[in-house]
């Protein structure tokens, strides 16, 4: 399973910060390089046409700037910086131009067992952080979590069980199994779990209760969810980069 880079309590970007005045007004605009994400999106690929961007239920983004998705065939949540240009074709809602784009981790989420042996997924604890990128949208749902991280380079494993409540199909549950790497600095990290085998909500918005072991007991968290629609195709983020931590 792919690993990726996962966050921690510093600003984006602390190399370079650069403050402007308005000519106008006393308003001051602080600029930021790189720049500070402004959307979290689902990359899509178009097989032979390059790829397209999905905002949210409803926005599509056509990248003027990028003729193919850096994730190959892959269909990924991501963090991206981009300004909206002129339209350049009717098949999309907004024509942007990409500043930098980072993907999440993205993997589906995975039926609880019959058996209900759960072990293998862990029970160490998280948090879930307060932030705009938690979100369920697009048949997935994203989350930014916090856990202790030790330096010896142990890969961290989280999941997403679907099936856990019998009496209600939009219960989830996040488990982390840290393989015994409990101490260390707090961080951050951000995942993006797929959901469409979710049963369809026809349309309408449900609440989806994510439930989670936090480090001071049970929790849980409910978000609006409505299944993924079909589309036509054709605050800030605290971001540090560490190795690969979470899978």
């Amino acid at each position: 399973m792919k690993a990726i880079k996962f966050l921690a309590c510093v600003l984006l970007a602390v190399t370079s910060v650069f403050t402007f005045s308005s000519c106008d007004n006393d308003d001051t605009y602080v600029w930021f390089y790189p720049p500070l994400p402004n959307a979290v999106v689902t990359v899509k690929p178009i097989e032979g046409a390059g790829f397209y961007m999905q905002l949210d239920d409803n926005t599509t983004l056509y990248p003027v700037n990028m003729a193919a998705s850096p994730y190959g065939d892959k269909e990924v949540r991501a963090l991206v910086n981009y300004r909206e240009v002129e339209s350049v074709n009717d098949y999309y809602t907004k024509s942007v131009s990409i500043n930098w784009i980072d993907s999440i981790l993205t993997k589906p989420a995975v039926p609880c067992p019959v058996d209900g042996d759960v072990s293998e997924y862990g029970d160490d604890p998280i948090e879930i952080v307060k932030d705009w990128v938690n979100i369920a949208e697009d048949g997935y749902l994203t989350l930014r979590f916090r856990t202790r991280w030790g330096g010896n380079g142990v890969v961290h494993y989280v999941n997403l069980l679907t099936g856990v409540n019998p009496d209600d199909p939009y219960e989830v549950e996040f488990k982390h199994n840290a393989y015994g790497d409990v101490n260390g600095t707090l961080g951050d990290a951000l995942v993006a779990f797929k959901i469409t085998d979710l049963p369809d909500t026809d349309g309408k918005t449900v609440k989806l209760t994510l439930r989670y072991k936090s480090y001071s007991g049970e929790k849980t968290i409910t978000f609006d969810y409505c299944s993924r629609k079909s589309t036509a195709a054709g605050g800030n983020v605290e971001r540090a980069v560490y190795s690969s931590r979470v899978r």
